[in-house]
Formats: C-alpha cells, structure tokens, sequence
C-alpha cells in the first residue's frame, strides 16, 4: 500500500498506508468513540470540514450497502483508522470501506496508532490537520495544517444543504422490506410558497396528523424517517428560507435541523428562527439547538474536542433518568448567557456537565443537543419525536 501522513497543526506527524482515494484532505481533526455505523458516520453532513478519527481499532468489517447512508454525499474530508477490513462479512455488503472511499473521493489513512492519536486530541483538543498521500514532506504538511481555515465563522451549512424545497416520504427500515417507502420529490427553484404548491401529492404511508416543515442545515436522513414514522407530513425547505414563506406553508410545528460546524456562521438562519419563535412549535436538535439558543439572544462556544459517538450519557433533570445518546458536536450553548428568563435546562451531559437540552416554559419550544434519531447508536432518546407531536397537538387544541 502507498505510504500517507497525517500532519498535525501542532506539529505531531503521523505515518500510515493510504487507503481509498489518493491524494491531499485538509479539516480539523476529530476522534469518534463509535464501534459500528462508520457508514452513516461518513455521510452525515455534520462531518463536513472534519477529518474523523474511528477509536475503535477494526473499521470496515461489515463492509458499505446502500440502505445505511445519512445523505447522497460523503461529507467528511478525510477519515483515519487503526486497520481497514479488505475482507468484510456480511449480507448486506455490497462492497468494502476501501474501495467506497475510493469511489467517492475520500482520503483515507491507515495503519497508525489511533490510541495514540485520539488521547493527544483529548489532551490538546482537536485541531486541523493534513493527510497526504503525494506531499511526504512533513514541514510542508504541517505548514498546510497551520493555513487550514478551520470552523469557527465559516458558514459550512450551505455546502451541505439543500437549495430547493421537497418532500419526504421515506419511513423506517424494516428487515426484509428495506424503507417503507422510497420516494422522495424535488422541485427546482427558489423554494416559495407558491413553488412548493406543485409537489406530488402527500404520503399515503401514515394518516398524517401535523405539517412539519424543516429547516435543512446538513439533515441526516434518519431525522426524517423518524418524522414520518412518527405520523408527520414533512416539508424540507433551504437554510435561508424566509421566516414569513415557512409560515405560508401553514405547517403545524417547524424542525431545526443537525449541520456542520460554527452556528454563529449562519446568521441568516439565526434571525428566521427569531422570527418564528412564538409563532409555531419549534423542535432543535444538534445545529439546531444552537440555532435555538442565538436565537434566544445567548451565545455558543466551542468545546475542546467535541462529542462525537454513541455512548455520551445524559441526564433528563426534568425526570432524573440517564440515557445513552449519539452525538456530533464541537460547539455547545452557553445557557447562562441567554437574558430570556423563561429557558429551562432540561439536559445535561454526564461526562462535562455541558448543555445537551433546554425547553421554554411557556412556549412550545424545546430542543436536544444530541441525536435522538440514532444511526448510528442506541434508541434511548427517540421519544422526542413524539413529545414533538403532543406539542403541536396541544398548540392545535389551543388554536
């Protein structure tokens, strides 16, 4: 195998063999404490401008098949493992990590020492790197590392986001039977209101009780499955959509999606959702918690390495229960700093004590810093989507 680096801006080298696409990646660096679901790591959109870093030392064993993808791209920019599997075992594999990677251009590096890589980025967070398998010079990598814009400011959101509204009507995967159903409409254009009257008509799959429209800021495909498996009518409209053409679509509850990156890179979104705040019932996971938390006139920062894997535990203090969650994430709210005397924190994670969920007392509003739609991960946190649709139902009673 072709010999590759990856450089750190701080200066560590590391040597490895190239697997999947040859070439030169540049993104912060990131380490993911995940076992299974590298698939659906590689293409969720919140990877974009990230190089991940697998802990878990076999990656690759069950090989790649096309039911377990998070979106029609690879988002991240590089991906690094302790060994890849040429020879997977399983069912469903229609071929392997390597050869996927190659296919979708992805740089990969193997063979070095994970262990190693992952407790230098918990000691001194993480940082940009290089990984190459054409430059082996390690001074002219390093001086790339230094260069690479990073992610604070950057408005990463519209390089993975959709540019035209549609609608979806996939729900969950069932054995034997795949997606319950695999359509999925476009229209082209601006996405307004007037536009999104030409759609097909609406899923027969579910009795659709409430019209969700959701703000895509990079949204994996499960978020979306889980809103129709939860009985929704799901409306996906651009990042930037105005404020006043999401409530001409009349929905009953509006869905702030997971994305990429800084969210005070994408103030446009910011002042939408302001916007909206009162006027519908509002749901943030991830991206779109911290969306939440601008909106509210707080701020964000960013965390020294992040949560990235599906065994953070949270804790529910409305209820004292933990759960188990999956979650991708370098920035956090900083809920002290938000002057709005009606947010509540609901969550918190066990490991930093950071936000991971808040709720307005009054408003039907609430939102998760985690993933409660999983995949990969476990499923402790899926009721969130039902307690969405209580909250449009009563927001519907009280009309």
């Amino acid at each position: 195998m072709k010999r590759a680096l990856l450089a750190l801006a701080d200066g560590t080298i590391f040597e490895g063999r190239s697997f999947g696409a040859e070439g030169e990646a540049v993104g912060e660096v990131v380490f993911n404490t995940s076992m299974t679901g590298y698939q659906e790591v590689l293409t969720d959109p919140s990877y974009k401008g990230q190089m991940v870093v697998m802990t878990y030392p076999l990656i690759g064993n069950y090989g790649i098949n096309p039911e377990d993808v998070e979106s029609s791209d690879l988002a991240v920019e590089g991906f690094i493992v302790k060994e890849a599997c040429a020879y997977p075992s399983n069912w469903r594999s229609t071929q392997t990590l390597g050869s996927y990677l190659k296919e979708q251009h992805v740089v990969g590096i193997q063979g070095i020492d994970t262990r190693a890589l992952t407790r230098h980025l918990r000691d001194y967070g993480a940082m940009e790197g290089v990984i190459s398998t054409q430059d082996l010079n390690p001074d002219s990598l390093i001086t790339k590392a230094k260069a690479s814009p990073g992610l604070i400011g950057r408005d990463l959101v519209k390089e993975v986001a959709c540019t035209s509204p549609y609608t979806w009507h996939e729900g969950p995967w069932q054995l034997g039977k795949g997606y319950e159903d695999s359509s999925r409409f476009k229209v082209q254009g601006s996405g307004t209101a007037d536009q999104l009257k030409l759609f097909p008509p609406r899923s027969t799959l579910h009795a659709p009780h409430f019209n969700v429209v959701v703000y895509d800021c990079g949204i994996k495909q499960n978020i979306l499955r889980k809103l129709i498996e939860a009985g929704c009518d799901v409306t996906v409209v651009p990042p930037n959509t105005l404020a006043s053409t999401v409530l001409g679509l009349e929905p009953d509850g509006i869905f702030l999606s997971n994305g990429p990156g800084d969210p005070e890179g994408v103030p446009y979104l910011i002042d939408n959702v302001q916007k909206l705040i009162g006027k519908k019932p509002i749901f943030g996971i991830c991206l779109g918690h911290q969306i939440l938390g601008l909106a509210f006139g707080g701020r964000t920062y960013k965390l020294k390495f992040g949560h990235h894997g599906g065994n953070q535990p949270v804790k529910d203090l409305t209820t004292g229960k933990v759960e188990i969650t999956t979650q991708n994430h370098g920035f956090t709210v900083d809920i002290a700093s938000i002057p709005d005397s009606e947010i509540e924190l609901t969550h918190i994670n066990l490991n930093d004590q950071t936000v991971e969920g808040m709720r307005h007392r009054r408003l039907p509003i609430f939102s998760v810093q985690y993933h409660p739609e999983a995949s990969p991960g476990p499923h402790d946190a899926s009721y969130l989507f039902q307690r969405f649709v209580e909250l449009m139902a009563q927001a519907s009673a009280n009309q």
